[in-house]
């Protein structure tokens, strides 16, 4: 082999490292963001359940005047 193909060889391999480590961050990031979603929904179903014994009618007619 000649020292220009290993030169090559050895950028493309520290490439592919640098592009693994994107990768993995990448997914964890949006690993995050899934479990910040899941939160999300579930604060809103508790909000929700927590309404539900309110009697119908509470929250219709808001009369605000500033």
């Amino acid at each position: 082999m000649d020292p220009a193909s290993l030169a090559s060889a050895f950028v493309g391999a520290q490439m592919s490292q640098v592009q693994m480590a994107i990768a993995a961050k990448m997914m964890r990031i949006s690993a995050d963001s899934a479990a910040s979603v899941v939160q999300l929904i579930d604060a809103a179903q508790k909000n929700l359940q927590s309404l539900a014994n309110v009697s119908p009618g509470v929250g219709q007619s808001v009369n605000i005047v500033a």
